[in-house]
């Protein structure tokens, strides 16, 4: 196996393993190769020393790895439902009635957080009502 340390237009860097360089090139080509952070499909090889490295090494890098992104992405999710609550009125249970109220103008527009029944938020969405599902998250992943 031969590992690349690659780079994508947006300064992400990673790494890559291949079969042989010629694999490179070809996932490269084919658009298969894309940077995991961003998706961008523009990546180039970084200048490295070479490494020679056993499949279990191999397994190892690519399980911290994916740990890591997870972790990230897990905190910008938290960040996000975080930040709704907030910038947002929870209303408890009282959301769909709430929700109604504001769609058809009779109270005022704001950001509302709260608690509903499947079927009284697929009841919301057939109105037309823009409503979304906040997550509930567990304080600490480890």
């Amino acid at each position: 196996m031969i590992r690349y340390s690659l780079h994508c237009e947006n300064a992400h860097e990673f790494e890559g393993w291949f079969s042989e360089s010629a694999d490179f090139d070809r996932q490269i080509e084919s658009g298969f190769l894309t940077c995991p952070v961003c998706g961008s499909g523009s990546i180039s090889k970084l200048l490295m020393a070479p490494s020679v490295s056993t499949a279990r090494k191999k397994d190892e890098i690519q399980t911290l790895a994916m740990d890591a992104l997870k972790r990230e992405a897990f905190q910008k999710l938290k960040e996000a439902v975080s930040n709704i609550k907030a910038n947002s009125e929870d209303v408890g249970t009282g959301f769909p009635e709430e929700a109604r109220k504001i769609h058809y103008g009779e109270a005022d527009a704001r950001a509302i957080i709260g608690q509903t029944t499947l079927d009284e938020a697929q009841a919301l969405v057939d109105e037309g009502i823009e409503i979304a599902a906040l997550p509930v998250l567990p304080d600490d992943v480890h």
